[in-house]
Protein backbone atom coordinates (compact mmCIF):
# COMPACT_ATOMS: atom_id res chain seq x y z
CA UNK A 1 0.00 0.00 0.00
CA UNK A 2 1.01 3.59 -0.25
CA UNK A 3 0.02 7.11 1.26
CA UNK A 4 -0.99 10.18 -0.42
CA UNK A 5 -0.24 8.67 -4.08
CA UNK A 6 -0.71 5.29 -6.33
CA UNK A 7 -0.81 3.86 -9.07
CA UNK A 8 -4.02 5.12 -9.72
CA UNK A 9 -2.94 8.75 -9.52
CA UNK A 10 -3.07 10.95 -12.52
CA UNK A 11 -0.86 14.30 -12.89
CA UNK A 12 -1.00 17.84 -14.49
CA UNK A 13 1.67 19.62 -14.60
CA UNK A 14 1.71 22.92 -13.77
CA UNK A 15 4.19 25.49 -15.98
CA UNK A 16 4.60 22.88 -18.74
CA UNK A 17 6.57 24.45 -22.10
CA UNK A 18 9.45 22.67 -24.22
CA UNK A 19 12.21 23.50 -22.04
CA UNK A 20 10.77 23.76 -18.36
CA UNK A 21 11.94 22.07 -15.85
CA UNK A 22 8.50 21.14 -14.97
CA UNK A 23 8.38 19.11 -18.39
CA UNK A 24 11.80 17.46 -18.18
CA UNK A 25 11.17 16.11 -14.51
CA UNK A 26 7.63 15.26 -16.00
CA UNK A 27 8.84 12.98 -18.09
CA UNK A 28 10.88 11.23 -15.61
CA UNK A 29 8.07 10.66 -13.65
CA UNK A 30 6.00 9.45 -16.63
CA UNK A 31 8.67 6.90 -17.14
CA UNK A 32 8.78 5.88 -13.87
CA UNK A 33 5.06 4.43 -14.50
CA UNK A 34 3.17 8.02 -13.48
CA UNK A 35 0.14 8.53 -14.85
CA UNK A 36 0.71 12.26 -15.98
CA UNK A 37 -2.37 13.25 -18.34
CA UNK A 38 -2.17 17.15 -18.97
CA UNK A 39 0.13 20.02 -18.36
CA UNK A 40 -0.95 23.56 -17.81
CA UNK A 41 0.38 26.68 -19.18
CA UNK A 42 -1.86 29.87 -20.09
CA UNK A 43 -0.11 30.89 -23.57
CA UNK A 44 -0.02 27.35 -24.95
CA UNK A 45 -3.45 25.73 -24.33
CA UNK A 46 -4.48 23.60 -26.90
CA UNK A 47 -0.66 21.80 -28.00
CA UNK A 48 0.34 18.87 -27.66
CA UNK A 49 4.36 18.18 -25.81
CA UNK A 50 5.84 14.94 -25.77
CA UNK A 51 2.20 13.58 -25.87
CA UNK A 52 1.10 15.43 -22.60
CA UNK A 53 -2.04 17.29 -23.72
CA UNK A 54 -1.66 21.05 -22.72
CA UNK A 55 -4.54 23.58 -21.30
CA UNK A 56 -4.80 27.12 -20.05
CA UNK A 57 -5.63 26.27 -16.72
CA UNK A 58 -5.95 23.64 -14.49
CA UNK A 59 -9.53 24.31 -14.03
CA UNK A 60 -9.88 23.17 -17.85
CA UNK A 61 -7.06 20.11 -17.33
CA UNK A 62 -9.52 18.77 -14.61
CA UNK A 63 -11.96 18.93 -16.11
CA UNK A 64 -10.89 16.91 -19.35
CA UNK A 65 -9.13 14.69 -17.80
CA UNK A 66 -9.69 13.98 -14.32
CA UNK A 67 -6.43 14.87 -12.51
CA UNK A 68 -6.02 14.19 -8.74
CA UNK A 69 -2.76 15.40 -8.24
CA UNK A 70 -0.70 18.71 -9.43
CA UNK A 71 2.95 19.22 -9.97
CA UNK A 72 4.63 22.44 -9.64
CA UNK A 73 7.79 23.70 -11.10
CA UNK A 74 6.75 27.45 -11.58
CA UNK A 75 9.71 30.82 -10.52
CA UNK A 76 8.57 31.43 -6.98
CA UNK A 77 6.83 34.70 -7.31
CA UNK A 78 4.39 32.53 -9.83
CA UNK A 79 3.92 29.81 -7.47
CA UNK A 80 1.66 30.45 -4.46
CA UNK A 81 -0.66 31.49 -7.17
CA UNK A 82 -0.14 28.61 -8.77
CA UNK A 83 -0.98 26.32 -5.79
CA UNK A 84 -4.05 28.10 -5.13
CA UNK A 85 -5.06 27.41 -8.72
CA UNK A 86 -4.68 23.81 -8.29
CA UNK A 87 -6.84 24.19 -5.03
CA UNK A 88 -9.42 26.48 -6.64
CA UNK A 89 -9.96 23.46 -9.74
CA UNK A 90 -10.43 21.01 -7.06
CA UNK A 91 -7.29 18.94 -7.09
CA UNK A 92 -6.81 17.10 -3.73
CA UNK A 93 -3.01 16.44 -4.18
CA UNK A 94 -0.39 19.44 -4.73
CA UNK A 95 3.43 18.68 -4.96
CA UNK A 96 5.26 22.46 -5.62
CA UNK A 97 9.48 21.76 -5.37
CA UNK A 98 10.01 25.34 -5.87
CA UNK A 99 12.63 26.98 -3.94
CA UNK A 100 12.86 30.46 -2.55
CA UNK A 101 9.23 31.35 -2.37
CA UNK A 102 9.23 33.78 0.95
CA UNK A 103 7.56 32.63 4.22
CA UNK A 104 5.22 35.18 4.53
CA UNK A 105 3.86 34.35 0.57
CA UNK A 106 3.65 30.84 2.53
CA UNK A 107 2.17 31.23 5.55
CA UNK A 108 -0.52 33.15 3.51
CA UNK A 109 -1.01 30.43 0.92
CA UNK A 110 -1.11 27.60 3.94
CA UNK A 111 -3.71 29.28 5.50
CA UNK A 112 -5.73 30.01 2.85
CA UNK A 113 -5.98 26.05 1.88
CA UNK A 114 -6.50 25.49 5.75
CA UNK A 115 -9.21 27.60 5.36
CA UNK A 116 -10.78 27.79 2.42
CA UNK A 117 -9.60 23.77 0.71
CA UNK A 118 -9.58 21.26 3.61
CA UNK A 119 -9.89 18.72 1.14
CA UNK A 120 -6.26 19.70 -0.48
CA UNK A 121 -2.73 18.22 0.56
CA UNK A 122 -0.27 20.61 -0.33
CA UNK A 123 3.78 18.71 -0.10
CA UNK A 124 6.03 21.10 -0.05
CA UNK A 125 7.35 24.02 -1.45
CA UNK A 126 11.06 23.51 -1.22
CA UNK A 127 10.80 19.62 -1.38
CA UNK A 128 11.71 16.65 -3.42
CA UNK A 129 8.19 15.28 -3.60
CA UNK A 130 6.77 12.31 -3.19
CA UNK A 131 7.86 8.27 -4.33
CA UNK A 132 5.20 5.98 -4.13
CA UNK A 133 7.94 2.62 -4.74
CA UNK A 134 6.51 0.91 -8.45
CA UNK A 135 4.00 2.74 -8.24
CA UNK A 136 4.06 6.75 -8.76
CA UNK A 137 6.66 9.42 -8.66
CA UNK A 138 5.88 13.09 -8.35
CA UNK A 139 8.89 15.41 -8.31
CA UNK A 140 12.11 15.26 -8.84
CA UNK A 141 13.40 11.84 -6.56
CA UNK A 142 15.29 9.69 -9.30
CA UNK A 143 13.08 6.17 -9.45
CA UNK A 144 16.11 3.80 -9.65
CA UNK A 145 16.76 4.17 -5.79
CA UNK A 146 13.33 3.16 -4.68
CA UNK A 147 12.63 -0.54 -4.03
CA UNK A 148 9.19 -1.65 -4.06
CA UNK A 149 7.33 -4.04 -1.65
CA UNK A 150 7.91 -2.39 1.62
CA UNK A 151 7.71 -2.86 4.66
CA UNK A 152 9.47 0.99 5.56
CA UNK A 153 8.19 4.32 4.76
CA UNK A 154 10.31 7.42 4.94
CA UNK A 155 9.79 11.21 5.52
CA UNK A 156 12.35 13.79 5.48
CA UNK A 157 12.76 17.61 5.86
CA UNK A 158 16.01 17.35 3.76
CA UNK A 159 15.94 16.06 -0.03
CA UNK A 160 19.49 14.99 -0.42
CA UNK A 161 19.49 13.07 2.54
CA UNK A 162 16.28 11.56 1.33
CA UNK A 163 18.13 10.17 -1.28
CA UNK A 164 21.53 8.35 0.86
CA UNK A 165 18.42 6.98 3.04
CA UNK A 166 16.22 5.67 0.45
CA UNK A 167 19.31 4.07 -1.09
CA UNK A 168 21.03 3.05 2.06
CA UNK A 169 17.91 0.89 2.41
CA UNK A 170 17.61 -0.30 -1.37
CA UNK A 171 21.27 -1.31 -0.93
CA UNK A 172 20.26 -3.50 1.66
CA UNK A 173 17.15 -5.06 -0.17
CA UNK A 174 14.59 -3.01 2.53
CA UNK A 175 11.76 -1.99 0.31
CA UNK A 176 9.88 0.95 0.69
CA UNK A 177 6.34 1.67 0.78
CA UNK A 178 6.19 5.68 0.37
CA UNK A 179 8.71 8.24 0.65
CA UNK A 180 7.52 11.63 1.06
CA UNK A 181 10.20 14.69 0.87
CA UNK A 182 7.89 17.73 3.42
CA UNK A 183 10.36 20.52 2.60
CA UNK A 184 12.72 22.12 4.71
CA UNK A 185 11.43 25.87 4.47
CA UNK A 186 9.35 27.26 7.53
CA UNK A 187 5.71 27.03 6.33
CA UNK A 188 5.54 23.37 5.06
CA UNK A 189 1.99 22.28 3.39
CA UNK A 190 2.57 18.96 5.13
CA UNK A 191 4.38 17.96 8.26
CA UNK A 192 5.95 15.61 9.93
CA UNK A 193 2.87 14.58 12.26
CA UNK A 194 1.26 14.34 8.77
CA UNK A 195 2.85 12.12 7.46
CA UNK A 196 3.21 10.06 10.78
CA UNK A 197 0.05 9.67 10.97
CA UNK A 198 -0.44 8.61 7.56
CA UNK A 199 2.07 5.74 8.12
CA UNK A 200 0.40 5.01 11.06
CA UNK A 201 -2.73 4.28 9.17
CA UNK A 202 -1.05 2.47 6.53
CA UNK A 203 -1.33 -1.56 7.31
CA UNK A 204 1.99 -2.21 4.97
CA UNK A 205 3.82 0.29 6.21
CA UNK A 206 5.20 -1.60 9.62
CA UNK A 207 8.47 0.71 10.47
CA UNK A 208 9.31 4.33 9.61
CA UNK A 209 12.62 5.98 9.06
CA UNK A 210 12.67 10.11 9.76
CA UNK A 211 14.67 12.25 8.42
CA UNK A 212 15.08 15.61 9.93
CA UNK A 213 17.86 18.63 10.89
CA UNK A 214 18.17 21.65 12.55
CA UNK A 215 16.54 24.87 13.06
CA UNK A 216 12.59 25.47 14.26
CA UNK A 217 10.55 22.90 16.22
CA UNK A 218 9.18 20.50 14.24
CA UNK A 219 11.20 17.52 15.12
CA UNK A 220 10.15 18.00 18.85
CA UNK A 221 6.33 18.11 17.68
CA UNK A 222 6.94 15.03 15.56
CA UNK A 223 8.62 13.38 18.85
CA UNK A 224 5.80 14.14 21.13
CA UNK A 225 3.46 12.70 18.83
CA UNK A 226 5.41 9.66 18.04
CA UNK A 227 5.50 8.91 22.07
CA UNK A 228 1.44 9.41 22.30
CA UNK A 229 0.37 8.36 18.76
CA UNK A 230 2.71 5.62 17.15
CA UNK A 231 3.15 2.29 17.65
CA UNK A 232 5.46 1.38 15.08
CA UNK A 233 9.18 1.03 15.36
CA UNK A 234 10.97 4.71 14.47
CA UNK A 235 14.37 5.57 13.29
CA UNK A 236 15.48 8.80 12.73
CA UNK A 237 18.54 10.98 11.61
CA UNK A 238 19.12 14.63 12.12
CA UNK A 239 21.19 16.80 9.64
CA UNK A 240 23.09 19.01 10.98
CA UNK A 241 24.90 17.74 14.08
CA UNK A 242 28.15 19.54 13.61
CA UNK A 243 26.17 22.71 13.04
CA UNK A 244 27.20 25.64 15.63
CA UNK A 245 24.82 28.05 17.02
CA UNK A 246 23.47 30.22 14.65
CA UNK A 247 24.51 28.54 11.58
CA UNK A 248 22.36 27.95 8.25
CA UNK A 249 21.88 25.39 6.45
CA UNK A 250 20.75 25.61 2.67
CA UNK A 251 17.25 25.45 3.73
CA UNK A 252 15.27 28.40 4.94
CA UNK A 253 13.62 26.94 7.82
CA UNK A 254 17.36 25.21 8.96
CA UNK A 255 18.63 27.65 11.01
CA UNK A 256 19.54 26.86 14.79
CA UNK A 257 18.58 30.37 17.91
CA UNK A 258 19.87 29.57 20.91
CA UNK A 259 19.62 26.40 21.91
CA UNK A 260 16.51 26.03 20.33
CA UNK A 261 16.46 23.76 17.21
CA UNK A 262 19.88 21.81 17.44
CA UNK A 263 20.34 18.90 16.47
CA UNK A 264 21.16 17.44 19.85
CA UNK A 265 18.07 18.95 21.29
CA UNK A 266 15.92 16.88 18.68
CA UNK A 267 18.33 13.84 19.16
CA UNK A 268 17.50 14.02 22.71
CA UNK A 269 13.60 14.72 22.31
CA UNK A 270 13.36 11.81 20.14
CA UNK A 271 14.78 9.45 21.43
CA UNK A 272 12.99 9.81 24.88
CA UNK A 273 10.43 9.46 22.73
CA UNK A 274 11.48 5.68 21.87
CA UNK A 275 12.97 6.51 18.79
CA UNK A 276 16.01 4.89 17.66
CA UNK A 277 18.46 7.64 16.70
CA UNK A 278 21.37 7.44 14.78
CA UNK A 279 24.50 9.67 14.47
CA UNK A 280 24.65 9.45 10.26
CA UNK A 281 22.51 8.14 7.11
CA UNK A 282 24.49 5.04 7.18
CA UNK A 283 23.61 4.42 10.60
CA UNK A 284 20.37 5.00 9.97
CA UNK A 285 20.08 2.65 7.13
CA UNK A 286 21.72 -0.21 10.05
CA UNK A 287 19.34 1.17 12.71
CA UNK A 288 16.28 0.28 10.41
CA UNK A 289 17.60 -3.25 8.68
CA UNK A 290 18.02 -3.93 12.51
CA UNK A 291 14.08 -3.21 12.98
CA UNK A 292 12.99 -4.83 9.82
CA UNK A 293 14.86 -8.42 10.86
CA UNK A 294 12.31 -8.36 14.05
CA UNK A 295 9.84 -7.27 12.86
CA UNK A 296 6.68 -9.77 12.96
Amino acid sequence: MSIFVNAETTVVIQGISPTSQGLYHGLRNRAYGTKVVAGTNPKRGGETIEGIPVFASVAEAVEATGATASFISVPPPAAPAAILEAAEAGVPFIVCITEGIPAHDEARVYNRLRREFPGTRLLGPNCPGIISAGQCNIGITSGDIALPGGPVGLVSRSGTVFYQAMYELTQKGIGQTTGVGIGGDPVPGTSFIDVLQAFEADPETKAILMIGEIGGSAEEEAAAFIKEHVSKPVVAYIAGVTAPPGRKMGHAGAIVSGSKGTAKAKMEALAAAGVLVAQNPTEAGEKMAEVVRHLG
